[in-house]
């Protein structure tokens, strides 16, 4: 019969314990990160192959009688597609110091949902998010599929200032308000359909709070609900309340059902110098604020000069459209927004 351990005992085994799953982690990513490395040099071979003997055209064929030998001697892991990937791999990250690093921190999965996404700025946002907010492959898919890039305001700058901003968040792990909200934002986990109020809408959003928060970006957390805002004898609240730890700000978000409207700006402004003057800590930055509606004109939302106010105004979609209409929305938003700068910059000279 086992004799149970003693306290001292169970300090001991509490501290080999630790040891063996520590040296388990340092194991199972050294092996993800040598596997992702060697599909990485297959990829490679087979590039430079199809290249130096002007076989490209052959590619599918040569691929598929390479995977035939490969799978009799090593296995299923060598199918045709696989071997695509590793080309694929090799093609989309050419620098090999780059994979390495990246290699550590993200597994051969992580890489296959990275693969499906074409542009090069667009898998840089989201292979630094993932790596950033520690994302899983089901979440990452997610994100992707959602067209997280695209709903980010980072998404709306310049292609410099986006990089920038993920170059400082890589190096620094500073990440800036154009990174951390999004619009629009969607909320098709609260389950709301048909006619709902305000107060159905903050309700659902605290009930569902985790997945609210995977939404917002896993740097928030949340602080107060009907946040009670003093001043004179006249009590206003503040919906819902937040701490953005990247950040180091306090952010308010105001839900509104309806379209957006000039007086919630100086509604959120009234929130938000309170909320410096009576709640910011002296090692934070200036709080921001969230407007969270069902409807909003750009036009409007650039004359008030919002983003100069730091409050960000995005819809909310409770119910997920289409992928082919998300996208064409997203797309004309992105264009319109990079023409206003366009123009903007070129008032200024």
């Amino acid at each position: 019969m086992e004799q149970p351990l003693q306290p001292i005992e169970q300090s001991l085994f509490a501290d080999i314990q630790a040891l063996i799953e520590s040296s388990r982690q340092r194991t199972f990513t050294a092996v993800n990160a040598e596997i992702t490395m060697l599909y990485w040099r297959i990829g490679k071979h087979i590039r430079q192959f199809l290249i130096i003997h002007n076989r490209a055209e052959y590619g599918k064929q040569i691929i598929a009688t390479l995977s035939q030998q490969l799978i009799l001697e090593y296995g299923k892991g060598y199918s045709p597609r696989n071997l695509a990937s590793m080309v694929k791999l090799f093609d989309y990250f050419s620098d090999e110091n780059i994979l390495q690093t990246l290699s550590a921190k993200l597994s051969w999965s992580h890489f296959i949902e990275l693969l499906s996404e074409k542009d090069e700025l667009k898998r840089e946002f989201y292979y630094t998010l993932c790596i950033n907010e520690r994302w899983n492959v089901r979440q990452l898919r997610d994100r992707i599929n959602s067209m997280l890039f695209e709903r980010s305001a980072l998404s709306k700058q310049p292609e410099i200032t986006i990089q920038n901003d993920l170059e400082k968040l890589r190096s620094t792990r500073e990440m800036s308000p154009a990174i951390a909200f999004k619009d629009p934002y969607i909320l098709d986990f609260l389950g709301l359909v048909n006619t709902y109020s305000e107060k159905d809408l903050e309700q659902a959003i605290i009930v569902q709070l985790q997945e609210f928060i995977l939404e917002l970006g896993n740097d928030f957390a949340f602080m107060a609900r009907q946040k009670r805002v003093t001043v004179g004898d006249t009590d206003y609240y503040i919906d819902l309340l937040f701490y953005h730890r990247k950040l180091r700000r306090l952010v308010a978000i105001d839900l509104k059902l309806g379209k957006f409207e000039h007086s919630h700006k100086s509604q959120m402004e009234l929130y938000l110098r309170w909320l410096a003057k009576y709640e910011q800590h002296p090692h934070e930055l200036s709080p921001l604020g969230l407007i969270l509606c069902a409807d909003k004109s750009d036009e409007l939302v650039e004359l008030l000069e919002m983003d100069a106010t730091g409050i960000h105004v995005a819809e909310y979609l409770t119910e997920l459209p289409s992928k082919e209409l998300l996208q064409q929305k997203l797309q004309q938003a992105i264009l319109l927004s990079k023409q206003r700068l366009a123009q903007s910059s070129k008032e200024e000279e």
